[in-house]
């Protein structure tokens, strides 16, 4: 081992999944403090997942771990499946959580996480932008994912971080359907429709992220999940509790469990699962 180098944990979690490969990986490096920003950039860009995160001690009263999220081109303040995923990691590392729930310290405050029967879950994180989007904005929008505008039954800002614009139209099918030009779209979108009463999930979810390099669509999304649940259980659209599919278009079987507690909080679960285990030298 090199002068200056480090050898630490590491784990990669496979995320709103019970069957491996099936769901949403993300990179876990445990013990990440003295690491610099610019290692654990470089680190995630050589992943080259769609995040990477980095367990710290926390500096925040009230926290277990203190979690930095990376992109393969920039850190993120809040994302849902690796909070999922990390908590997973830091618990099978041996963290004990110091109260009932698990506190994560992140950058966009404390976020707290349960555990139900096995499966963890997160307290959906406060919107930062909601409401209508602009005119201008929806016909971009429309043009890129090569629907009418009349297809478009509801459009909202729903970013509690990452940035989502929700899209809710008729079906899953229409959901199931699209072949955006993703170059055109101007933001990262979500687009959310409902499967006939009766089926196995509520919803199909998609995640277009036009932004990021190299992935054009999300697997499974913990934010977006969140942020479409805070926007749709509020006017009786969806209800309560359900569970939404994504990722079917692209290979993927992720399930997101949303729960409404009696306090109004949404809670976003999903399975978690280890894929790889050992040691990582940076």
């Amino acid at each position: 081992m090199s002068a200056g180098t480090t050898t630490r944990a590491f784990r990669q979690v496979d995320v709103f999944t019970a069957e491996p490969l099936l769901g949403n990986p993300v990179a876990v490096v445990h013990g990440a403090d003295g690491m610099s920003e610019e290692e654990m950039q470089r680190f995630a860009r050589w992943t080259n997942l769609s995040e990477t995160t980095f367990l710290l001690e926390p500096t925040e009263p009230g926290a277990d771990y203190r979690l930095r999220i990376f992109t393969t081109e920039t850190e993120l303040p809040f994302a849902g499946h690796p909070t999922l995923g990390s908590a997973h990691a830091w618990l099978e590392h041996g963290g004990v959580p110091a109260g009932e729930r698990i506190v994560q310290q992140c950058g966009v405050g404390l976020v707290e996480l349960r555990r139900d029967s096995g499966r963890l879950a997160f307290a959906a994180p406060d919107l930062i932008r909601s409401g209508p989007v602009e005119d201008a904005l929806i016909g971009e929008i429309a043009e890129a994912l090569r629907i009418a505008r009349t297809d478009i039954l509801d459009i909202a800002w729903a970013d509690n971080g990452p940035g989502w614009v929700g899209v809710r139209v008729a079906s899953a099918e229409q959901v199931l359907a699209l072949t955006p030009d993703h170059a055109r779209l101007p933001v990262d979108v979500g687009v959310v429709g409902p499967y006939p009463d009766g089926a196995e999930c509520a919803v199909e979810v998609r995640a277009f992220v036009p932004h990021a390099a190299g992935i054009a669509e999300d697997p499974v999304t913990g934010s977006l999940n969140a942020s479409l649940a805070q926007w749709l259980t509020a006017d009786g659209t969806l209800p309560p509790s359900y569970v939404a599919a994504q990722g079917t278009v692209i290979g993927r079987r992720g399930r997101i469990h949303v729960d409404t507690d009696d306090a109004g909080t949404i809670w976003i679960g999903g399975d978690t699962l280890t894929t790889i285990q050992g040691t990582v030298t940076l």
